[in-house]
């Protein structure tokens, strides 16, 4: 199934359903997927035709109506689908963001500690982040890591924050395995 290859635009469109879905648990109107990638609605109902017939996409009629993404939108997004996922929370500017949720966490270049950089993968969107702005991550479940860093850039596409990091700790004592 993770042979199709979607335009940004379908990906942009199928990424800000998910993250509707995933904050409503109900059908998604087509005005709230255009508000929340910046097009017409008539673009966005365009676009669930062509991701229905990619078997993406169900639409919903009624009043209550709207679209719902398949098992296979998640699967072509590569984007793991979890009841229970664990709780890893993200704060901007101070405060906790709600209706995130931390995905992954990437390291790089922390061997030159001037140009230490985290790719933060969010369940969510990551509309409202801004390059400048002061983020928080963690603690992880397991190693309980806080991450202290400022954007500095964004993927809203892929739901990716890529921060500068400020500072890292984790607690001394042996981490829960």
């Amino acid at each position: 199934m993770s042979s199709i290859e979607l335009t940004s635009s379908q990906k942009s469109i199928l990424t800000a359903l998910i993250n509707l879905y995933g904050e409503q648990e109900d059908a998604v109107k087509g005005e709230a997927i255009a508000e929340e990638v910046d097009r017409n609605p008539g673009t966005i109902r365009n676009q669930m035709q062509s991701l229905k017939a990619l078997q993406l996409v169900e639409g919903v009629p009624g009043p209550k109506g709207g679209y719902k993404p398949t098992s296979n939108a998640y699967e072509a997004l590569d984007i793991q689908r979890m009841d229970e996922p664990a709780d890893v929370p993200i704060f901007h500017e101070g405060e906790e963001v709600t209706g995130v949720n931390v995905d992954g966490i990437d390291l790089s270049s922390v061997h030159h500690p001037e140009l230490c950089r985290a790719e933060i993968h969010v369940q969510g969107s990551v509309r409202d982040f801004h390059e400048g702005d002061s983020v928080t991550v963690g603690p992880t479940p397991l190693s309980k890591l806080v991450i202290d860093g400022t954007v500095d850039g964004k993927d809203d596409t892929a739901n990716i924050l890529i921060l500068r990091i400020d500072d890292m700790r984790a607690p001394d004592e042996p981490a829960e395995h």
